[in-house]
């Protein structure tokens, strides 16, 4: 098995729609809980290789002809982030996908989203102005490669001037495993915001955290 990480790009859509879907319930498929798979994406992967503001990595097996297996991305600046999105993105999402053809509750739930889209607590933004999504496919996960595109994010960012000096994410409070994998990185949770919001500042971070 070749792993290796990656700028993405604009082809790499489809993939990271699909990925987030696969482990879009508590790090498990969601697959079953929706008739339009690609809502997940289009909320928490999509925009992130076509709005301001926003980078991303992707991990690819070398040895399945150079397949995305996972990915990390996210915003340099939220609130410039969720303004491009209210004016851009999610407007157009809500007329292609109207509440009406939604039958399941999570199909209901996005499509909902898409017309009143939450925005991030005052309290991550206090914290710093970066935030990011991170979904590896579950046959990768378990091998070093989540601390890995932190890592590479990390350096990234690092370069980017990002306010607060530092990144945070929102995480499913059912993903027990997450939350391990998080405090052994540095992640603490957010003052002032729920236990959800984690976040970790650059000069705080090794690459070694987690090993």
């Amino acid at each position: 098995m070749t792993l290796t990480i990656r700028k993405a790009t604009g082809a790499d859509g489809a993939a990271v729609s699909r990925i987030c879907l696969l482990t879009g319930d508590a790090g498990k498929s969601a697959e079953h809980l929706h008739d339009y798979g690609e809502l997940i994406g289009l909320t928490y992967a999509v925009p992130y290789l076509k709005l301001p503001t926003t980078w991303a990595f992707v991990l690819v097996d070398e040895a399945k002809n150079n397949a995305v297996v996972g990915y990390i991305l996210g915003s340099k600046d939220t609130r410039a982030y969720e303004k491009y999105a209210a004016e851009d993105w999610w407007p157009v999402l809500a007329e292609k996908y109207p509440p009406s053809i939604a039958k399941t509750p999570a199909d209901v739930r996005y499509t909902n989203l898409f017309r009143s889209m939450y925005t991030a607590p005052d309290a991550n933004i206090a914290f710093a102005a970066a935030h990011l999504h991170i979904d590896i496919l579950e046959e990768y996960q378990g091998q070093g490669w989540g601390r890995k595109l932190i890592s590479t994010a990390i350096e990234y960012l690092r370069g980017e001037n990002i306010a607060g000096e530092g990144v945070w994410l929102g995480m499913d409070p059912r993903n027990i495993e997450a939350r391990g994998f998080y405090s052994r990185l540095g992640f603490k949770r957010i003052e002032g915001a729920d236990g959800n919001q984690l976040g970790i500042k650059f000069a705080e971070y090794t690459d070694r955290a987690a090993e």
